[in-house]
């Protein structure tokens, strides 16, 4: 059975934006660089940030169809895709892979 996998690639802080824009968090992102997450079908893996799954959960699911989701020119690998959260403040990078 396939699975996806989603590694934690990129954490981004803009301090400058929360500083100016932001009410102050109460729970900052515990999401931290290498991190990853194993899921067998279009379901939130244990312990994931529910906001980034929103953003994440249509490659998840494209990814794990036939064909993988492959759009031309993007990815090298038609069966990952490079997703990120829509955290203005703290915008979080994620590989998602296809694992066979």
């Amino acid at each position: 059975m396939n699975s996806i996998r989603i590694t934690v690639i990129r954490v981004a802080d803009y301090a400058d934006l929360s500083a100016r824009y932001e009410l102050p968090q109460r729970e900052p992102c515990s999401m931290r660089v290498g991190q990853t997450f194993r899921t067998t079908g279009a379901v939130c893996p244990a312990g994931f940030c529910p906001a980034a799954w929103r953003a994440i959960q249509p490659y998840a699911q494209g990814l794990l169809g036939e064909g993988g989701l492959y759009i031309e020119g993007w990815m090298r690998d038609p069966r990952s895709a490079m997703v990120s959260c829509d955290d203005g403040f703290r915008p979080v990078s994620f590989l998602v892979e296809r694992i066979d």
